[in-house]
């Protein structure tokens, strides 16, 4: 099939921002002497889960939990971890052979908008891509269909004529609801063994180049990658 688009999820796919999430929050609850479990820390869906995670750090630390001071101590923190985060490995040099094929880039995130081209823009990426689509414009977020189903409005192709890429099983799920193939390149906190159904997994996106990539899941595109 010939492919015109890619179209990436953000959150620990673009940029490992799934380690700089953890991390803060995991800071947050050493600042009360308790320690947070990682392997109940990552929602099998997409979409705000924050509300959550202070619940869940309010019901550990007791009364006296203070919301607004523990909310702005975890973001500045985060906001120091952030300040030498780049693209994850390979995904600079996919979109360079992107742009050289001639494919259109876009992003299909759970998160808002806000947030993902505040991200982008802090590493010049912003402009890599030709269409984004939010979570906070439609309706449900991944493992639903909904906001890849806007990306390929977006970009007036058809799902055939698109390959996601994701890090997590649930957006797998989602893109390939969509009517998508769909690269994996599961971040540091996902399972691999639960990529089963993804169209090609890789370990980093450095593994492959985009064009062998395609390949392995029977796309090519027009021009050089």
């Amino acid at each position: 099939m010939q492919t015109d688009a890619i179209v990436f999820d953000f959150d620990g796919l673009l940029m490992d921002t799934e380690t700089t999430l953890l991390e803060c929050w995991r800071y947050e609850w050493r600042q009360h002497g308790l320690e947070l479990d990682p392997a109940t820390f990552f929602a099998d869906h997409g979409g705000d889960v924050t509300a959550e995670h202070y619940r869940r750090l309010a019901a550990a630390v007791g009364p006296g939990f203070d919301r607004d001071a523990s909310h702005a101590r975890r973001l500045a923190y985060r906001e120091t971890l952030h300040t030498g985060l780049g693209l994850r490995d390979g995904i600079d040099a996919w979109l360079a052979q992107a742009a050289s094929a001639g494919l259109r880039c876009a992003v299909a995130s759970s998160s808002a908008e806000e947030w993902v081209t505040g991200m982008l823009a802090r590493v010049d990426r912003l402009d890599a891509f030709a269409v984004l689509a939010f979570g906070n414009e439609v309706r449900s977020p991944k493992p639903a269909p909904d906001v890849y189903r806007l990306a390929l409005e977006r970009l007036g192709l058809e799902p055939a004529r698109a390959v996601a890429v994701e890090d997590t099983p649930h957006g797998v799920a989602a893109a390939q609801a969509a009517g998508l193939a769909c690269i994996a390149v599961p971040n540091p906190f996902a399972d691999p063994a639960r990529f089963a159904s993804a169209d090609l997994v890789l370990g980093s996106a450095a593994d492959l180049t985009l064009r062998a990539a395609l390949a392995a899941v029977g796309a090519t595109a027009v021009g050089t990658v």
